[in-house]
């Protein structure tokens, strides 16, 4: 997929601006906090329906503005007609999503259409957050391809919801019927997510140690697997048995909602051996590997690839695995954002592609 156009009014701190970019490799470079990032968020958005940083859509406004428009037009690889697609925000309504200028029924059915992977200085939280930060790395990839898997999730999520709120009630008002109803709710979809997420990972694991080791040179050795309660049977049997617990607790101690994904270095967890520059390579292997994936499942297109000031805390000779590795024909188009002028003048010297190098600077965006 290639972003040929995209046109941006009162989307954060830009104005307005008409990008036409390069099919291959795109550089923003400015200063922090003058939006470059802004830029690759706005992509984000029309290709997942969220924003990298906003929890909330109105955040994502321009101050003093009551709207925001961002257009897009996509082109397929393969000579389909281009893809026209509109988001449009205004305070105080929900957001409106429409694809060649039909609306959409549900925002779900837009997920996988136009297939993107970020990697930026966020991913952090991949290492150093909470399980539910690993779970949605999962969620993000699968639901771009597998629509059954969306589905899954969102159902397996209002059960989950539902049986948590019973949890709360105090005897003699708790419908045990109907907490059955949302537990089994909760077996059959989760069944669905776990399958899923364990191929995945399973498939993931092979090309992330290889890009990882091309990377790193070979220095290290990493490891990732998969964990989940439904690895230890029957996973209505494993939410039901410990109710009792539940109830004292007011919440659902078991079930897909508890998975994560282990990371390690040389045999150890990696939030507690590895430094900086590690920790780095270590989420730019695996975003890349998530970005092969893609490219191999779904719609089988390369994603869009939006790399987010990622070369800060490597050394020389991992930004030069880096740009080697992103420079190969399968990588499609790209977007790189920089503060240092000299690390995309390096990017650019070894690609032999097409290019276009944009400055950013309080919300304008220029050649």
């Amino acid at each position: 997929m290639i972003l040929r156009k995209l046109s941006i009014i009162n989307y954060k701190n830009i104005s307005q601006a008409d990008l036409v970019f390069s099919p291959k490799i795109n550089c923003l470079i400015g200063d922090n906090g003058e939006g470059k990032t802004n830029v690759l968020d706005a992509i984000h958005f029309l290709s997942l329906c969220k924003s990298i940083t906003a929890s909330v859509d109105s955040q994502c406004i321009r101050h003093g503005e009551e709207f925001a428009v961002l257009q897009g037009v996509f082109e397929h690889e393969d000579g389909r007609a281009d893809e026209e697609i509109y988001l449009g925000l205004r305070r105080g309504q929900k957001k409106q999503l429409k694809r060649n200028k039909k609306a959409y029924k549900r925002l779900a059915e837009h997920i996988g259409i136009i297939p993107v992977v970020l990697v930026s200085p966020m991913d952090s939280v991949l290492i150093s957050g909470g399980s539910e930060e690993r779970r949605r790395f999962m969620d993000v990839v699968i639901s771009q391809y597998d629509h059954n898997y969306l589905n899954a999730l969102i159902h397996y999520n209002h059960a989950l919801q539902q049986r948590n709120a019973m949890l709360k009630q105090e005897e003699p008002e708790v419908d045990y019927d109907l907490l059955s109803l949302w537990e089994e709710e909760m077996a059959r979809n989760g069944l669905v997510i776990y399958e899923a997420r364990e191929a995945y990972v399973k498939e993931l694991i092979p090309v992330f140690q290889r890009i990882y080791d091309s990377l790193s040179l070979g220095r290290e050795q990493v490891g990732l697997s998969y964990t989940s309660h439904a690895q230890r049977g029957d996973l209505l049997d494993i939410i039901q048995r410990d109710r009792a617990k539940d109830f004292v607790m007011g919440y659902s101690l078991h079930g897909i909602h508890k998975d994560d994904m282990e990371m390690t270095l040389s045999g150890y967890p990696i939030k507690r051996e590895g430094s900086q520059g590690q920790n780095k390579t270590y989420l730019i292997a695996l975003k890349l590997a998530q970005f092969d994936f893609l490219r191999r499942t779904g719609s089988r297109t390369a994603p869009l690839l939006l790399l987010d000031d990622i070369f800060d805390k490597l050394d020389a000779e991992r930004v030069e695995q880096i740009v080697r590795l992103v420079g190969e024909e399968g990588f499609g188009q790209i977007f790189i954002t920089d503060t240092n002028r000299d690390h995309l003048n390096s990017i650019l010297v070894r690609m032999d592609s097409d290019y276009k190098l944009f400055h950013v600077c309080r919300g304008e965006v220029s050649l």
